[in-house]
C-alpha cells in the first residue's frame, strides 16, 4: 500500500515543479480577466478604515503571463489600501501568474466621514500591465458620511432633511398611498444610471436660499455639467408631485410622467426650479399634465419640454433656453403635440403666458396638430424665437434677441435695454399666483407688467 502513496508524492512533486518553470507567454492578445473592473465602497467609513473587498486577476490561459508591474495609482498617499497575495504593498513588479491561475488582491480605504473638506466621490485606481497591455480596477468611496438606498421602497409618509445626503443606487421607488416630503436643502445624489420612481406623492420644498438638488454622485470638477448621469424622476400613473425650489441637473430626462393625474390634485406642479444638463430633455410627458412657473430650463440634448399625445400644459414666467454646448440639438425647445400613434392621441390645452422661448435653432416652439381635436391654445405675452407668423399676434414678441446677460456663462437674466422688459400681462388673479408666481426665481417680488421668463428687472 505504501507504494503506490510514493508513486503519487513523486507525481505531485514533479508536477509542482513544472508549474514553477511553466513557459511564459509574450503574446498581446494573452490579455488578463478581471473579476470585477469597479471596486464600489458604499458603507460608511471610519479613520481605522473599511471592510475589505477582493478582487481577482485571472489568468484564463494555458500559459503563465508576466504582470510586469502593479500598482496602486496614488500611491502611499492613496486613502485606498491595497495587500497582493498577502503582501501589504503600493506597488509589485514581475509577478508570474500561471495559466489558469488568479491573483487575490484585497482592497481597503481610511475616510474620516465627518471631514467636510473631503471630496465627496474620492477615487484612485489599481493599475497592472502584462504583455504590453494596460488593464485598470477603479476604486471609488464616498467620502462623506450619507444615507444609502439601494434599491429602496418608501411605503408610508417620510421625511428627508437635510442632515445628511441622501445616495441612491438602483432606485428609490415611492409606493402608492405614500408620500416622501423632501425639506430645503436636502441633497439627493444618484450612482449611475439610479432613478426616482414616483407611484404615490413627492413634495419637494426647498426655498430660494436652499433649494433641494438632484443630481449625480460624481461631484468632481470634470462632471459639474456632464448630462447623463442618472435616469431622472419619473412620475409613473399614479403618482404625483409638486417640486418647489429645486436643482436637477445631469440626468438623461429630468422629470418623465407618463398620465394624467387620477384625482383632482395637478400631475405636477414644478415651480422655482433650474432644470439642466439633460441627455434629452428637462421634462418628457405623455398625455399628461404640467403647471409650470417660474423655473430655467437649459443644455438639453434633444428638447428642453417635450409633450406628445395631448394633456395639459400651463407655462408661466419660465425662461426655456435652447443652448447646447454639449449637444447638437436638431428638435425645438418647447416641442407639443396631441399624437402619439394611430391608437393614442388625445387634446392638447396648452396655455403659455410671459415666458421667453429662445435658443439656438430658427424655431424653438413647434405645436403639431395631426389629429381632428379641438386643442385649446393661449399663447400670450411671450418672446419666442419663431419664423411662424402665427405667434405674431397677442402682444407675443418674436425673433428679438432677449439680451441675456452671458448665456454663455449661465447667466440668463435680463441685461438693461432687454425688450423682455416690463411686458407681461399682470398675474395677479392666477390661482396660483399667490404660492408661485409672485416673485421671481430669485426671490424678488414681481411687479407687473412684469419681465418676461423667471427673472424680474426693473
Amino acid at each position: 500500500m505504501r507504494l503506490p502513496i510514493l508513486y503519487s508524492l513523486i507525481f505531485s512533486i514533479l508536477i509542482s515543479s513544472c508549474r514553477k518553470d511553466e513557459h511564459t507567454t509574450t503574446d498581446l492578445n494573452a490579455k488578463l480577466t478581471l473579476s470585477k473592473d469597479i471596486i464600489l465602497f458604499d458603507t460608511l467609513f471610519t479613520t481605522v478604515g473599511s471592510v475589505t473587498k477582493t478582487v481577482k486577476i485571472i489568468n484564463k490561459n494555458n500559459d503563465a503571463v508576466n504582470i510586469s508591474e502593479l500598482l496602486l495609482a496614488g500611491g502611499n498617499s492613496s486613502p485606498f489600501s491595497i495587500n497582493i497575495n498577502g503582501q501589504n504593498s503600493s506597488s509589485s513588479t514581475n509577478l508570474k501568474l500561471n495559466g489558469q491561475d488568479s491573483l487575490n488582491i484585497f482592497v481597503k480605504v481610511f475616510i474620516n466621514p465627518n471631514a467636510k473638506n473631503t471630496p465627496f466621490l474620492v477615487q484612485d485606481s489599481i493599475i497592472f500591465h502584462s504583455n504590453g497591455n494596460r488593464q485598470s480596477i477603479q476604486l471609488m468611496a464616498y467620502g462623506q458620511n450619507a444615507v444609502f438606498i439601494n434599491n429602496g421602497v418608501i411605503n408610508s409618509n417620510i421625511t428627508w432633511n437635510n442632515n445628511l445626503p441622501y445616495i441612491i443606487n438602483g432606485a428609490v421607488t415611492i409606493l402608492n398611498n405614500a408620500k416622501l416630503d423632501i425639506a430645503p436643502g436636502t441633497r439627493i445624489y444618484f450612482h449611475k444610471d439610479a432613478i426616482m420612481n414616483v407611484e404615490g406623492k413627492l413634495s419637494v420644498n426647498g426655498s430660494a436660499t436652499e433649494p433641494v438638488q438632484f443630481s449625480s454622485d460624481r461631484t468632481e470638477d470634470v462632471y459639474a455639467n456632464e448630462p447623463g448621469q442618472w435616469k431622472g424622476i419619473y412620475l409613473k400613473r399614479f403618482g404625483t408631485g409638486i417640486i418647489n425650489n429645486a436643482i436637477i441637473k445631469n440626468a438623461s430626462v429630468g422629470i418623465s410622467s407618463d398620465s394624467l393625474s387620477s384625482t383632482t390634485e395637478p400631475k405636477l406642479i414644478l415651480a422655482n426650479s433650474v432644470i439642466k444638463n439633460m441627455q434629452v430633455a428637462a421634462f418628457i410627458g405623455y398625455h399628461t399634465e404640467l403647471l409650470a412657473f417660474n423655473n430655467l430650463m437649459y443644455n438639453c440634448g434633444n428638447y428642453i419640454i417635450y409633450g406628445i399625445g395631448g394633456g395639459n400644459y400651463n407655462l408661466k414666467q419660465n425662461t426655456i433656453a435652447g443652448f447646447n454646448p454639449s449637444f447638437p440639438r436638431k428638435n425645438a425647445a418647447l416641442t407639443f403635440s396631441d399624437y402619439i400613434s394611430s391608437t393614442s392621441y388625445n387634446k392638447l390645452q396648452l396655455n403659455l403666458t410671459n415666458n421667453i422661448v429662445w435658443g439656438s435653432l430658427t424655431n424653438e416652439l413647434d405645436i403639431q396638430k395631426k389629429t381632428s381635436l379641438a386643442n385649446e391654445l393661449l399663447i400670450f405675452n411671450n418672446l419666442i424665437k419663431t419664423t411662424n407668423t402665427t405667434y405674431n399676434s397677442n402682444n407675443n414678441i418674436t425673433n428679438v434677441d432677449p439680451l441675456f446677460t452671458l448665456a454663455s456663462k449661465e447667466n440668463f437674466e435680463l441685461s438693461t435695454g432687454s425688450p423682455a422688459l416690463a411686458k407681461g400681462i399682470s398675474l395677479t388673479s392666477d390661482q396660483y399666483y399667490n404660492l408661485y408666481l409672485s416673485k421671481d426665481l430669485k426671490n424678488n417680488t414681481r411687479t407687473f407688467p412684469s419681465s418676461l421668463g423667471c427673472f424680474e428687472k426693473k
